[in-house]
């Protein structure tokens, strides 16, 4: 463990029934709640269906994808922003009422350390809740699988208090109760902060047993009873630190024999060596066998935590983004020529990118037309896409938008490229809304097209939505990125 692994192992603990002292909090006043969120709503099925890109498989963010009983995907609003959309298996919540009345209670917390929950839908056997998306992946991925670097002592115990904090915060408003708190729930915002997902807040089903992770790392109470309290969060919060310690999921009890045997270098994650002093190490490895005491009411609560994680911290100065060596969106973004035409709002460039591209980014769409045998109505619909085409290649605009309206109201077939290629003639007609509309169809159709979020971006500029429209953007050449990565 660290530069001074053999003194700690010597001195780390001298039973298992000392007080977690509490240490004076210099920032002792209640964390700041978030203002510039807004007030919880009720979705529509369809809005999220949309927003999702009709919930598409690409867009889930679920630690264990389509087998997992709740899917989480990415989504974006109406107004670009970014969400997490958890979408409950359908028998979890038969009571649409008690469903409602506990999203409605955890969406009105607001805090900076909580990925907070901005709504929720309940239509039919549907129960969906809709999160703040945080881009930068969960603790788990950073701890356990990371690829380029170890997460840094610092930043460890920089997780610890937030999560204390977030802990501490909920339990302040009569929420204390978190179901199966693990290293899958904490996330990374844009700028690197840990973030506790408000899922957690709310059961996963009706009887209330919540507990997914393997029964080694569950509270003892919860074996007894199947019910959590909010001891067993601190339970909980204690297999973290360990977590956090030893870079590995190590189930408690093992933990607590290495403990008690002194056998901490068995404990501590090897890429810490030298990064933090004896004294820092036995402290935090006392406050996480304080919390995985066998009786419940000998665990500390939340308050005790944070004042007694608060004077380990290090490099308090240095943002998290640093810490964790991630980018942040604001960053300067390298945009291709599409990318840039969009930012200048230079239709003329942006129609010379989709008239050279044709139809090569559609599903099938375009491979429809070699079939030879097609009713007159079929017919019909591909001449109007063809005379929209060849509008569309002469720059008119007006008759390229009926001819496209005239292909996509019959519906028989579906193609994102007729959608943006409508989208950019409403654009040179002076119709940004409309323009807007066809970008977001565009995506929906395929939701992972960088054309659709290029587009979106240009009718937000010219709707002089300025901070939308690069939230776009920076999406189009993310996604524009992935693709030429992967091809």
């Amino acid at each position: 463990m660290g530069c001074e692994c053999s003194k700690l192992a010597s001195c780390c603990w001298d039973g298992q029934n000392g007080p977690v002292h509490e240490a004076k909090n210099p920032d002792d006043e209640e964390k700041d709640e978030v203002s510039d969120l807004p007030t919880f709503r009720e979705f529509t099925l369809e809005q999220l269906r949309i927003a999702t890109s009709g919930f598409a498989v690409e867009n889930i963010v679920s630690e264990h994808g389509e087998k997992a009983p709740n899917v989480v995907y990415k989504g974006k609003l109406e107004n670009q922003r970014r969400v997490a959309v958890k979408r409950f298996n359908r028998s979890a919540w038969p009571d649409s009422r008690q469903f409602l009345e506990e999203a409605r209670s955890v969406g009105s917390l607001r805090n900076s350390r909580l990925a907070n929950l901005l709504g929720c839908c309940c239509e039919g056997d549907e129960r969906l809740l809709v999160a703040e998306f945080m881009p930068n992946e969960t603790l788990a991925k950073h701890l356990f699988h990371w690829e380029t670097q170890p997460m840094k002592w610092a930043m460890r115990l920089r997780v610890a208090l937030y999560l204390g904090q977030a802990l501490e915060y909920c339990t302040s408003k009569g929420r204390a109760l978190y179901h199966d708190l693990n290293a899958y729930r904490i996330l990374f915002d844009e700028e690197g902060d840990p973030r506790l997902s408000c899922f957690g807040l709310m059961k996963n089903s009706r009887d209330g047993k919540s507990y997914s992770t393997n029964l080694a790392f569950t509270p003892p109470e919860y074996l007894r009873t199947g019910r959590i309290t909010p001891e067993s969060v601190m339970y909980s919060f204690g297999t973290l630190l360990l977590d956090l310690l030893s870079g590995k999921h190590i189930p408690p009890s093992h933990a607590l024999d290495l403990i008690k045997d002194r056998n901490l270098q068995m404990l501590t994650d090897s890429c810490l060596e030298g990064q933090f002093s004896s004294d820092d190490g036995t402290e935090l490895v006392r406050i996480a066998s304080r919390c995985l005491q066998y009786e419940p009411r000998e665990r500390p609560n939340p308050k005790s935590l944070v004042a007694a994680l608060f004077p380990l911290q290090k490099e308090t100065e240095v943002p998290s983004h640093v810490l964790m060596g991630i980018s942040r969106n604001s960053e300067t973004m390298s945009l291709s020529p599409l990318g840039e035409a969009c930012l200048r709002m230079d239709l003329t460039a942006i129609h010379e990118i989709l008239e050279k591209l044709g139809y090569k980014d559609d599903e099938g769409a375009a491979t429809e037309l070699s079939f030879q045998m097609w009713t007159n109505q079929m017919q019909e619909t591909l001449n109007s896409k063809k005379k929209g085409d060849a509008a569309f290649r002469h720059k008119d605009a007006k008759a390229a938008v009926e001819c496209y309206t005239q292909f996509i109201d019959v519906g028989t077939m579906v193609s994102p490229t007729v959608y943006a290629r409508r989208s950019l003639s409403y654009l040179m007609s002076d119709m940004p809304q409309e323009a807007l509309n066809d970008a977001v169809q565009a995506q929906v159709i395929s939701p992972v097209w960088h054309i659709a979020s290029y587009l979106q971006a240009a009718s937000l500029f010219a709707m002089g939505r300025e901070n939308e429209a690069q939230i776009a953007l920076k999406e189009g050449s993310v996604l524009e990125e992935k693709k030429n990565t992967t091809s």
